[in-house]
């Protein structure tokens, strides 16, 4: 039975735990403060009595009118109206007045009078008033005795005063336990309504908690729980919860390393705004609106943010954030891009190889042979100074196979890639991923071809590429010929969207990732980027020039 009783209540939800636990303590408060109360309660019965009875013994003795009496032939005649109209008067359950030898005057019933008294007179017969619980004639009873002074008489000492007489005045414990059991009806309807409101507050608590808990044991509660964190923490997509006032509710291991946060306990409760996160970034965590598959560039990643807000009828909770690290992906793609320009270099070449082939085989069925020759040998020539150029002046593979393709698809654009004077690289490239080359190169170069042709109605187009190794770094520079740039853009253009190439700035068109893709390798590789925009300075077109330092340990790098 009791194995059953213990499964039965195991199964009880946490609302009735909680009702039930609440109503064993209110009652048990209740019953204790009952019970204090009734004790206080007799304890103050007893005391008022005893306070009573004092007063009217006191004045009694002190009345004229009872020395008066006491000196009459026949004190009882006087004294027994006298008395049972003050008992009568003030409720008091007997006054007996007595000779000093306790011999009564009056008593509650006259077939006492005559008799001698029940109960103790020493002190009072020393001249002092005293109060006892006794058990006399009439049961037990809560009593005072004061004794009667008569005239003073002189002495050789001062005047001394003798006991004439002695009052006692008494009230029952049966009378007393009677005033007692009203004040103890009224306690207990007063601890009655306090354990109905305690157990309907309890009730309501109770009702509320089912409400939230959905009516779920403890154990189930716990269990919920650890399925939640460890779901939580298996993930391997970066989770975050926002509540509604845009603070941190909860994140998991992986939203901890891609957003580089401290532990849970030091950013719980803390505003998104506060955690050093970029702007746009801290605003998608804790957007109103859905947002789905937005792309944010950070120091070091570049993620995917997907924004659900959470909602509770009409009001609403917050945010659910998911996290998705985008960096290798964003790395191939850009390598595919430039496997997609070399290849469309090579279909450029393509083309003009064939139309060279058919200028050369026109020329010969013309019969000027010689001339075929020297046009054919020509374009070769001018192809391979390139090439040599290139590959002599820069050693490492995929920089090299990197501007050969951009020479390409420039030139197909109508724009003159030239390899600076200063270009010269000797072996590996001090140990940076050939990636990180090709993001920052790659982007680099597009952008300045661009801008060269945006300035093309004024000058040829131009983009002078230098790359050289320094004693302690690898030195990329970018120049075009481009309208130049103001120098209050600088800090803007390596953010996510900031592009010169439609109006607005935004990232409309897929747009404003590249520069942005830029300064994330800079900083990866703990490099720095200067950027010289030539507006201010009077010069015309801009240069971007990037150090990445080869020392094996890196520091983190700057935009500046």
């Amino acid at each position: 039975m009791k194995a059953l009783a213990a499964a039965s209540i195991g199964r009880w939800s946490l609302a009735r735990r909680l009702l039930v636990l609440q109503a064993v303590v209110v009652g048990l408060l209740v019953v204790l403060g009952t019970a204090l109360a009734g004790l206080d309660a007799r304890r103050a019965a007893h005391d008022r009595a005893e306070q009573t009875v004092t007063a009217v013994a006191e004045s009694i003795a002190d009345s004229p009118n009872l020395r008066a009496a006491l000196a009459s032939p026949d004190p009882t005649s006087v004294l027994q109206p006298y008395t049972e109209l003050i008992r009568h008067d003030t409720g008091i359950d007997f006054i007996t007045i007595m000779a000093p030898d306790g011999t009564r005057y009056t008593h509650p019933e006259p077939a006492r009078i005559g008799g001698r008294f029940v109960g103790n007179t020493g002190p009072a017969l020393a001249g002092r008033t005293f109060s006892e619980t006794y058990t006399g004639t009439l049961g037990p009873s809560v009593r005072t005795v004061a004794p009667v002074f008569g005239e003073a008489e002189a002495g050789s000492s001062g005047a001394r005063r003798r006991v004439v007489a002695l009052v006692a005045v008494g009230i029952t414990v049966r009378e007393i336990s009677a005033e007692f059991r009203e004040r103890l009806l009224s306690l207990g309807l007063v601890a009655v309504a306090v354990l109905g409101a305690g157990i309907a507050g309890s009730y309501l608590i109770s009702a509320r908690l089912r409400r939230q808990t959905r009516g779920a044991a403890p154990r189930e509660l716990r269990e919920m729980f650890d399925y939640y964190e460890a779901i939580l923490h298996a993930v391997r997509e970066g989770l975050l919860l926002t509540d509604r006032a845009g603070r941190i509710v909860l994140y998991n291991d992986a939203a901890r390393d891609l957003l580089g946060l401290p532990p849970p306990a030091r950013v719980r409760g803390r505003p998104a705004a506060e955690l050093g996160l970029p702007d746009a970034l801290a605003e998608a965590l804790v957007s109103p609106a859905p947002r789905s598959d937005e792309i944010h560039v950070g120091d070091t990643r570049v993620l995917v943010v997907n924004t659900s807000p959470v909602r509770s009828g009409d009001r609403a909770m917050g945010n659910v954030v998911t996290l998705r690290d985008h960096t290798e992906l964003q790395g191939l793609t850009g390598e595919l891009d430039t496997v997609r320009g070399f290849a469309e270099s090579l279909r450029s070449q393509a083309h003009e190889a064939a139309n060279r082939l058919h200028t050369v085989v026109s020329l010969v069925e013309l019969g000027r042979p010689e001339q075929a020759v020297e046009f054919a040998t020509s374009e070769l020539a001018a192809a391979q100074r390139l090439t040599d150029r290139v590959v002599g002046a820069v050693s490492e593979p995929v920089l090299a196979a990197l501007l050969l393709g951009k020479s390409a698809e420039a030139a197909e654009r109508g724009v003159e890639l030239d390899l600076g004077t200063e270009s010269a690289l000797d072996g590996a490239a001090g140990g940076i991923e050939p990636r990180d080359l090709v993001t920052i190169l790659g982007n680099l170069i597009d952008n300045a071809v661009d801008a060269a042709i945006a300035g093309a109605d004024r000058r040829q187009p131009r983009v002078t590429v230098t790359v050289r190794a320094a004693p302690d770094a690898l030195v990329l520079t970018v120049a075009d010929s481009g309208p130049g740039l103001r120098a209050a853009a600088v800090p803007d253009m390596f953010r996510r969207g900031w592009t010169t190439k439609h109006d607005g700035g935004g990232d409309a068109a897929g747009r404003g990732l590249g520069l942005a893709l830029v300064g994330q390798a800079v900083r990866r590789n703990g490099g720095t980027i200067e950027v010289d925009g030539g507006i201010d300075g009077g010069g015309s077109g801009a240069e971007f020039t990037v150090r990445l330092p080869v020392r094996a340990r890196r520091t983190e790098g700057t935009v500046r």
